[in-house]
Order: structure tokens, then sequence, then C-alpha cells
């Protein structure tokens, strides 16, 4: 089955020392972005949405800068699993941070996959001040 790559940027009046947690950290991931979230080891991560558990590592990490996690395939021969990846970037010109968001997934319906980044990035901007 063939994925889509959504990529969509917010602007956030935060620094990344403030949004960073809030991207990489189970408590901070659970804040804004699902509903349970919890740290298996060190690097798997456990959210949870509707009830559903969806399992997924930690794979990319860099200090204020960004967090991918892969998510387990459903099975043994899905080789191409679906993705989150966050990245920050500060505007020289507005000292604003920028928060890209690629959703690598089987969501192909644009405004839906909008609609639910908004909404989700509304509750984040709600929990930093913005």
């Amino acid at each position: 089955m063939s994925k889509h790559k959504f990529i969509v940027e917010f602007e956030l009046r935060a620094s990344p020392k403030v949004l960073f947690p809030y991207i990489s950290s189970a408590s901070g991931l659970q804040q804004w972005f699902a509903e349970k979230v919890t740290l298996k080891d060190s690097s798997t991560f456990d959210f949870s949405w509707d009830g559903d558990s969806h399992i997924a590592k930690l794979s990319q990490l860099r200090l204020n800068k960004s967090a991918k996690f892969d998510f387990l395939p459903s099975s043994p021969e899905d080789k191409d699993h679906n993705y989150i990846e966050f990245k920050m970037d500060v505007s020289d010109l507005t000292g604003s941070t920028y928060l890209k968001i690629v959703d690598y997934s089987d969501n192909f319906d644009e405004n839906e996959l909008t609609e639910l980044w908004e909404d989700l990035i509304y509750k984040l901007k709600e929990i930093v001040g913005n």
C-alpha cells in the first residue's frame, strides 16, 4: 500500500528550548498530540488515540531542533512504515520559531490532514502561550 507525505509548517511565538519538550517527551506530547503517551523504554513510545495503541520508535533526536517517530508496522511484510517528524527553525528576520511537520501515512486527504494539524497546533499554542 502506498503512503502519502504531508508537510505543513506553523509559526509559533516560543523558543525552540520551550517547544522541544512538547515534541520529544511523552509528557509533552500527551498534552497536545495524543490522548495518552507512555514511554516503554528510552526510545519506544506508546501513543493512544481513541483507545488504540500505536507503538513508535524515536529514530532521530536533535536537541532543540527535531524529533522523528517511526511507527512500527502492523504486519512484518509492511516495509514502508508511517512516521511523524517535527523540525524547528528560527527565522533570523522575525525571531519566530517555525515548526515543520512531516506526516507520512496512509491518509491521502489533504483537507482532513490540514484540519487535523491546525487543531493540534492550536492546542499546542494554547499551552505555550501563543
